[in-house]
């Protein structure tokens, strides 16, 4: 089981009409900070279904061609709930930093969701870098993260 993300890939992100904001600043971010991503949507701030955004995202991360996943809505609780049905995927909600550490520490998360609503611009970016910078422990969690798969 890895324990760290390969930053030679991409991120994949996306976000609903509530994330839309907050997603085109993690663009930003990210580009500033040299990584490489691709955006799957949406690209407005009109009212739009978070499954149409999640499934895709977590596709590309289910099949390997992305380091990890990012994606955004009011709450997380859509988007993460949507891939989370995806088999091989980790969505956590995460809203402050301890949160996201302890995702990839103790869950091997592999999709970072976002509550837009519920988070400031800054604390955005710090989940984002501390989700990037946290390798998983493994040890006790391995076992425990094996099981989750049905």
């Amino acid at each position: 089981m890895d324990t760290h993300f390969d930053l030679k890939k991409p991120i994949a992100i996306g976000a609903d009409h509530a994330g839309f904001e907050y997603k085109q600043l993690l663009i930003s971010f990210m580009e500033g900070k040299g990584l490489l991503f691709q955006d799957f949507g949406t690209d407005t701030t009109d009212s739009v279904d978070y499954p149409d955004f999640a499934h895709p995202v977590a596709t590309a991360v289910e099949g390997g061609t992305f380091a990890f996943g990012i994606l955004l809505c009011g709450s997380a609780n859509g988007v993460a709930i949507t891939a989370n049905k995806h088999q091989g995927i980790r969505a956590a909600i995460c809203w402050d930093k301890e949160i996201a550490e302890l995702a990839r520490k103790h869950n091997n998360a592999n999709i970072l969701c976002i509550p837009a609503r519920f988070v400031t611009e800054p604390v955005a970016e710090e989940l984002v870098e501390t989700f990037i910078a946290t390798d998983f422990e493994g040890g006790r969690h391995e076992g425990r993260v094996s099981k989750i798969s049905c």
